[in-house]
């Protein structure tokens, strides 16, 4: 499996008037093509400034990004970016909330909008695609938010505990629901989340950060049998609850 994305040596620190905060150090990973990979550590460690930093919304202070060999700054690599809230527009029906993306880029044409039927439909929401978001349970939302980021058809998905703004059983289905699909589409894709057993159930590696400022302590794979292709399989798994307390104590252990 050919490497998709290569993170080396990055650091990256925040800049106020009462000083500097060193919030990543030396980090060093890579991401497989079609991976999902997930990212857990302590409150404040970094995991969501390391998104932005991929997806280029800041610039890292020092090390490099390459997608598929190339430096992110030169590469056409699309990523989309999923974040704790759905963030869909109330006076916007469903549809014209999946196509956004779409019509800010001007590539809505009729081809776009049978593919965006197609996935609502597939997805099962294609009865609501006239409904307003305030209609749709927590889940649907969700569901939609991830259609509205698939239709850019992008290479990779980063994903900020997108799960985490709904209760805890609509939060195992819509992972479960999500994460089946991104596996399906072979999406590479990068999970941040405070949850260790959202992380196992989904990832096919997981990265572990110390307290801050950031640093990589640990990669862990967690390889499943091929009965075990869903994350609430997963968490029925046997090995389910030796990969928790692995991850946990790797989280617990001193830096």
């Amino acid at each position: 499996m050919k490497t998709k994305l290569e993170v080396k040596n990055l650091c990256y620190s925040y800049h106020t008037l009462e000083g500097e905060t060193q919030a990543l150090a030396d980090i060093t990973f890579d991401v497989k093509d079609g991976e999902f990979f997930a990212i857990v550590g302590p409150s404040g460690c970094g995991k969501s400034t390391l998104l932005s930093l991929l997806c280029g919304l800041i610039e890292p202070e020092s090390g490099q990004i390459l997608i598929d060999g190339t430096v992110r700054e030169k590469s056409h690599t699309a990523m989309g970016y999923m974040l704790q809230k759905d963030h869909l527009f109330e006076w916007r029906t469903i549809f014209s909330n999946v196509a956004l993306g779409l019509e800010i880029q001007n590539r809505l044409d009729e081809e776009a909008k049978g593919e965006l039927l197609g996935m609502l439909d597939t997805y099962g929401l294609s009865q609501f695609r006239d409904a307003k978001p305030s209609q749709l349970s927590g889940g649907m939302r969700q569901r939609a938010a991830l259609i509205r980021t698939l239709a850019l058809k992008p290479d990779i998905l980063l994903l900020d505990e997108p799960f985490s703004a709904l209760d805890y059983q609509t939060r195992l289905e819509v992972c479960d629901d999500i994460s089946t699909i991104i596996r399906t589409r072979k999406k590479t894709a990068i999970l941040i989340t405070h949850d260790l057993s959202e992380a196992i159930s989904v990832a096919d590696r997981i990265l572990v950060l110390s307290s801050r400022p950031g640093r990589v302590k640990s990669v862990l794979p967690v390889p499943f049998a091929q009965e075990y292709d869903r994350p609430l399989l997963r968490r029925n798994a046997p090995e389910f609850s030796s990969y928790f307390n692995q991850l946990w104590k790797e989280l617990k252990t001193h830096d």
